[in-house]
């Protein structure tokens, strides 16, 4: 199902913006999430205050959820115990507006003119509608939001309201309580979509409003977590309200006034959140700390402009020729920033702060796909984000003596530190978070220098997931190191022994760990990890010479790949045990392994593995396009890589996976970043020096972007012919093009590159029926 692409007209191609020209019913929640706003703490889906088709409009708070306890249908030890789900915040985003006793709204009213876009420049939302009333009056009405950034818990709406001939107005600005609305629960039905509480979220703490003012504040039930909002009007004319209303779940400011066709009507709307640590105390009133951080309108307009011409002049990606490719680059690379630029020290939920999906959760997805961009264009906020993770250490060492290992385990899913997955088999049994928070450490730690992290809380982290992998293993009769009973990233195969991407990527934690000169580590425990990570099992099929994802997969039944297209994604369609049993994958697994490892691996074994696992490869996870682009480029298939980006970078401006209604995939938002630097740039890091080994697509133009890398800010550009290389700030930096070391200062160094050799691929009998990619040529 295509959306954006399938309809130009209505969603024109614009490099720095999206654009509706239409309002069209049908595909509401979808572009609610695609209009969102945000900057990592506070977030505002985009919803029409004139829809009455809107549906799941509401804002949140990164970090603020209720709990419940977990009723197992049958219980066992170690099982997740407290469920955890983000709240839906009182939503400031409503109004009203009633010309001459005709409520205006989209399903009802006649509509001349509609545009609405949000700003990648400027990250302001604006909809502008062009009404005929009833009454004859041609109305315009032009609603603008921006959330702040020095100010994150601000909100900054604006509406204006125009006539060509006088007109009464009744406009009416409202807080709602949302997350108490009965709304259905659509998680039965798809696992992947957020459940809704049964009994009542937010209890009313305060309801206070007067003169156009609202002082509102919220305690959730179980989580006992704080909610307070500050929400004060101003208008162009100085009218008074005609009524402030504040109540528990619905407060309102209702303006009623006369409308000169020379004198349009604007309100302004200035909201100010307060919620987390600062008003925990019972003695603190969360509504007060709101209103600490009221700022006017323009002063929240003006801190998002800012922020994004710095954002911009750093972040941005380039690609030439491919005007289409790049509106929706800018659009994930503007999603990265609205889900992580004031996170501070929080995690990063899988839909940002668009959506509900996965309960509002962290995952891996944070650090394998996220911290990448992070650390490379704004490492301050990938610390943030493991500093967040080492807050979670004395929570993860209670857990992994739960499951009867040493050192810390991570939750597989979860807000407040705790395990919330209630199906350990795709849950808990991917034990792999651990190396992948000790990835992101290690490669933290390599691209930025920072010592003070690293002889703290770096070095704490990479220590005690190293003692759960030397504790969670054993060394076998074959003198192997073995890792049993897991699950590996591809949840299509659950709970088996010798994963290959949880041992390479387990191998790579207990080496930087030994690596370290801490003194907490003692000989003993040093000799431990370097034993174990020198005689790790790794399964190799040697038939097909290829490395298997664990010890039985190449025993499994194929597939049967005759299976319609309307029964994907398998997991809504299939039990998880006629799954299991079939040789076929939700997502990249030992391919990623061998990107994320890539030292370890030779071209050929890579090769081969991407040819043997991408045809099995259904895809039915958003996090998968982005990483078998970035192996298809490296291994030589550019039609695949080719494929593989396009389709990660539309996943939500095309609603390919049908659930963009729940929020961003932020995580494929990351990958596409990271498809953009490490697919088609070569970068691989954490070597010796940083190395690239391009593969432009030959219908690419060239590609450009900077790295912040080694206290030095570089700049990439990539053409048909040549990478060329500049330290913009900072000193000369050594950097690897394909086995040639080059020293790049101020001065551009261009390093011509010889064509690639395209192999053909290999074809093995395992694989889905597919039509042969015609192989075109890389640039370079």
């Amino acid at each position: 199902m295509a959306l954006i692409t399938a309809d130009r007209e209505r969603f024109p191609n614009t490099p720095w913006q999206l654009v509706e020209t239409r309002h069209q019913p049908g595909s509401a929640g979808t572009l609610e999430t695609l209009f969102a706003l945000g900057n990592g703490h506070l977030g505002i889906r985009g919803a029409h205050w004139a829809a009455s088709d809107a549906d799941l409009p509401g804002s949140f708070i990164n970090g603020l959820h209720e709990i419940w306890d977990i009723k197992h249908a049958e219980n066992a030890f170690g099982f997740a115990r407290t469920g955890q789900r983000i709240i839906y915040i009182p939503d400031a985003n409503n109004f009203t507006v009633i010309i001459d006793g005709e409520s205006l709204t989209l399903a009802e009213s006649v509509v001349l003119d509609y545009r609405r876009s949000v700003d990648f420049a400027t990250g302001i939302y604006e909809c502008r509608i062009t009404w005929l009333c009833r009454s004859g009056a041609t109305v315009t009405t032009t609603e603008r939001r921006a959330v702040g950034f020095a100010s994150r818990g601000s909100l900054g709406i604006s509406l204006e309201v125009a006539s060509d001939r006088e007109v009464s107005a009744d406009v009416t600005s409202s807080v709602i309580n949302r997350q108490d609305q009965p709304v259905e629960d659509h998680s039965a039905h798809d696992p992947r979509r957020a459940g809704r509480h049964a009994g009542r979220v937010l209890l009313p703490v305060r309801t206070d409003g007067g003169d156009g003012s609202l002082r509102l504040s919220w305690e959730a039930a179980e989580s006992g977590q704080r909610v307070g909002i500050a929400v004060d009007h101003w208008t162009s004319a100085g009218h008074q309200p005609f009524e402030t209303v504040a109540g528990e779940d619905d407060s309102s400011v209702r303006y009623v006034l006369a409308v000169r066709s020379d004198e349009p009507f604007r309100l302004e709307k200035s909201v100010s959140y307060a919620a987390g640590r600062g008003v925990q105390d019972s003695d603190r009133d969360a509504a007060e700390a709101a209103e600490a951080g009221l700022r006017s309108v323009e002063d929240i307009f003006t801190e998002s402009r800012e922020h994004y011409r710095a954002y911009w002049d750093t972040s941005d990606i380039v690609v030439g020729g491919q005007p289409e490719l790049q509106q929706a680059i800018r659009w994930n690379l503007f999603q990265l920033a609205q889900a992580t630029a004031r996170a501070d020290i929080a995690g990063i939920p899988a839909k940002g702060v668009t959506g509900s999906g996965y309960e509002g959760h962290y995952f891996w997805d944070q650090e394998v796909y996220l911290l990448p961009y992070l650390t490379y264009t704004n490492p301050g906020g990938a610390r943030q984000v493991l500093e967040f993770r080492h807050d979670m250490l004395p929570a993860a060492k209670i857990r992994a003596k739960e499951l009867s290992v040493e050192g810390a385990l991570f939750p597989w899913r979860t807000i407040n530190g705790l395990e919330a997955s209630a199906y350990y088999a795709a849950g808990t049994a991917q034990f792999h978070i651990a190396a992948a928070i000790a990835f992101a450490t290690h490669r933290y730690l390599w691209a930025s220098g920072d010592e003070t992290f690293r002889e703290g809380m770096g070095a704490e982290l990479l220590i005690e997931t190293a003692r759960m992998w030397a504790a969670l293993g054993f060394f076998g009769k074959d003198g192997a190191f073995h890792i049993h009973g897991v699950t590996g990233p591809d949840e299509y195969t659950a709970v088996v022994n010798d994963n290959l991407y949880t041992n390479v990527m387990a191998r790579f934690n207990l080496r930087a760990a030994a690596a370290l000169d801490h003194p907490e580590i003692d000989d003993a425990e040093r000799e431990l990890w370097e034993q174990a990570a020198a005689r790790i099992h790794l399964p190799f099929d040697e038939d097909l010479q290829v490395y298997s994802q664990d010890n039985d997969f190449m025993t499994l039944e194929p597939w049967d790949w005759t299976t319609p297209r309307s029964k994907y994604p398998l997991l809504l369609n299939f039990h998880p045990l006629v799954i299991y049993r079939h040789q076929v994958l939700k997502q990249a697994d030992t391919v990623l392994a061998m990107f994320l490892q890539w030292q370890d691996f030779s071209a050929e074994e890579k090769r081969r593995a991407f040819d043997f696992y991408d045809p099995i490869t259904t895809g039915d996870s958003t996090l998968s396009a982005c990483v078998q682009g970035i192996m298809a480029a490296e291994v030589g298939h550019p039609e695949a890589a080719l494929g593989h980006f396009t389709n990660a970078v539309f996943i939500d401006l095309d609603d390919t996976h049908g659930n963009t209604i729940d929020g961003v995939h932020i995580a494929s938002a990351g990958g596409v970043w990271s498809s953009l630097v490490s697919g088609f740039a070569g970068l691989r890091d954490q070597g010796h020096l940083p190395f690239f080994d391009p593969r432009l697509p030959a219908e690419w133009e060239a590609l450009s972007f900077h790295l912040k890398i080694q206290g030095r800010l570089l700049l990439v550009e990539l053409d048909a012919g040549a990478l060329t290389l500049s330290v913009r700030s900072g000193g000369p930096l050594d950097v690897d093009v394909r086995g040639q070391v080059h020293s790049i200062g101020e001065e551009a160094v261009r390093v011509a590159l010889d064509p690639f050799e395209v192999p053909e691929r290999t074809v093995f009998p395992s694989g889905p029926p597919t039509a042969s990619l015609p192989i075109v040529g890389f640039r370079a």
